[in-house]
């Protein structure tokens, strides 16, 4: 029987919340660089692909034999920015989270590129064969806003609640979120965070999430706060 959320029915325009783990609950990121390779595979894939300037260093004789092999690397793999966006994320040692929304129906390809170029890497690095996560990803449709208020909460909370640390506290957590692009002042072109800000309508919606984030305020309290579309 197929374990529950592995089973899914992908639909274009939708969120998901998707997570995976490591077979048997082991570490999937054993060092500060495996949590980086994991994130510069997210944004490869996210970002724009210039193509011209790719095709540009194929063509001049002033680039090296290595940069030439890296653009063609790029020019081969496949790109989903337009098509996917992250709104959050979380890297835990043993398992990750990934807040989605997918335009078309690529969730599957996009999941498949990201995990089997992440097993390729992990499995060389540490001389290793055979799976690295304990299933195929799993995934759950977000059908409601309060819905996709509370995975990205959730999702950002994992790092201090491991580390039995209050929310305020998430700076010292040591494992890598997009908490950080919401209430930390950091900009990243592929962390798509207006799709949860744009519910705030105050003239600091970082604030008013960090509020709820903080447990400040919980989804019923934060009303007056929140852009009502069934108005």
């Amino acid at each position: 029987m197929a374990s529950k959320n592995s089973i899914k029915v992908n639909l274009p325009q939708a969120y998901y919340h998707i997570y995976n783990r490591g077979v048997e609950k082991r570490p999937i990121f054993l060092d500060a660089q495996d949590y980086s390779v994991f994130l510069s595979y997210l944004k490869t894939y996210l970002s724009p692909k210039n193509e011209l300037q790719l095709l540009s260093i194929l063509s001049s004789r002033e680039t090296s034999r290595e940069e030439k092999r890296e653009a063609q690397k790029l020019i081969n793999l496949k790109n989903y920015s337009g098509t996917i966006d992250l709104l959050a994320h979380a890297l835990m040692p043993n398992h990750f989270h990934l807040l989605i929304y997918q335009s078309k129906n690529v969730l599957d390809a996009f999941m498949n590129s990201l995990g089997t170029r992440y097993v390729m890497y992990f499995n060389k690095k540490y001389d290793r064969k055979g799976v690295l996560f304990q299933d195929v990803y799993k995934a759950v449709r977000i059908q409601s806003d309060n819905q996709l208020l509370y995975a990205s909460t959730y999702i950002h909370l994992n790092g201090p609640k491991a580390l039995k640390l209050p929310p305020h506290r998430y700076k010292e957590s040591k494992f890598p979120s997009s908490l950080h692009e919401y209430i930390g002042g950091k900009q990243t072109p592929w962390i798509k965070k207006h799709h949860i800000l744009n519910f705030f309508k105050t003239t600091n919606p970082a604030e008013s999430y960090k509020k709820i984030v903080f447990g400040d305020l919980n989804y019923q309290d934060c009303k007056d706060e929140l852009i009502d579309y069934e108005d």
